[in-house]
């Protein structure tokens, strides 16, 4: 009670990007992967506690142990037992209709989930991203992740070594247009943003790119932009383009950026070449990797099933996932 269930919270906040990104050198402490691992560990803990603890009700007594727990009685009668059977007849019940209900009412236990819990996550996205990694935390392995690009116009791209690429924007913004990336690289260097910092996987790398608080202010989004999506020249798991969307406070935290370099050389086109969103505060599959375009919308109803994201759409991931 003290020991496990503390550290089972602690450790399950300690693996949202929101809250670990925002505690400095804790989060360098117990960073993602120690936490994942302690959290494993408190949940085998729990497990034998509860074997044992059960497993002890039935050998001691086990009529008088039920009357006891489930009947308030203390006798060696059969109250106990009834009740406590019925509550599992319950239970069991519960369980084995709980997946066919979520997989028919998916969108409605979605929707659920967001309105009792989503405020509250929503609270941990509000603030800066300030963890910051040093050299000695590179990871020497990346992991990989996502689908490879795989149309003529990306490949041509990769083959001139991106020369042509552009990114382009459009939507709610008083400046439309496209960007190539070398134009990005001319930026002033207090708009390019390096930072070192824990891919929400289980890796650190060290990113460069350009600031997204620069694009905004050149691109002049208009107040009606609730929202930033990107569009990659990737397809996703199930088809059809993949696309994420951010709210625009999010790409205005100063860790938030365009990456081009990764570890001091060019962005690899497996890990997200020519461009990929670097936003410390969300998880993984937000960071939209080969970057097409970006647009500024003032409502996402009308991307794909209208949840948000490619993930969101398809996987019933709720829309606000920093936590």
């Amino acid at each position: 009670m003290f020991v496990a269930a503390p550290l089972a919270v602690i450790t399950g906040l300690m693996q949202s990007p929101a809250i670990a990104n925002r505690l400095g050198w804790i989060a360098r402490i117990l960073n993602r992967q120690a936490a994942r691992t302690i959290h494993f560990g408190v949940l085998c803990w729990f497990l034998l506690f509860i074997l044992i603890h059960v497993t002890l009700v039935f050998i001691t007594g086990a009529r008088q142990n039920l009357n006891y727990m489930f009947a308030g009685v203390n006798d060696n009668s059969w109250k106990g037992f009834l009740v406590f059977s019925l509550a599992m007849i319950v239970v069991i019940g519960a369980w084995f209709a709980a997946s066919p209900f979520t997989i028919k009412h998916a969108r409605l236990v979605q929707k659920i989930g967001q309105t009792l819990v989503g405020p509250l996550m929503a609270t941990a996205e509000w603030g800066d991203p300030k963890t910051q990694y040093t050299e000695h935390d590179i990871s020497p392995y990346f992991w990989l992740n996502g689908t490879l690009p795989n149309s003529d116009a990306f490949n041509s791209l990769v083959k001139s070594g991106f020369a042509n690429y552009r990114v382009r924007v459009s939507g709610w913004s008083k400046i439309r247009g496209s960007s190539r990336t070398r134009n990005s690289r001319r930026c002033p260097s207090r708009n390019r943003s390096p930072n070192i910092s824990a891919f929400r996987l289980v890796w650190v790398a060290k990113w460069g790119g350009v600031s997204m608080r620069h694009i905004l202010a050149v691109v002049r989004p208009t107040a009606d932009a609730r929202y930033a999506v990107f569009y990659s020249f990737s397809e996703g798991s199930a088809g059809g383009g993949y696309y994420d969307v951010h709210k625009m406070h999010n790409m205005r935290h100063g860790l938030t950026i365009l990456a081009y370099e990764m570890n001091g050389a060019p962005l690899s086109v497996l890990h997200g070449a020519p461009l990929r969103l670097r936003c410390e505060n969300e998880l993984g599959f937000k960071m939209v990797k080969w970057i097409a375009t970006i647009e500024f919308v003032q409502d996402f109803a009308h991307l794909g099933a209208g949840q948000g994201g490619y993930n969101e759409d398809h996987e019933f991931y709720g829309y606000r996932m920093p936590i």
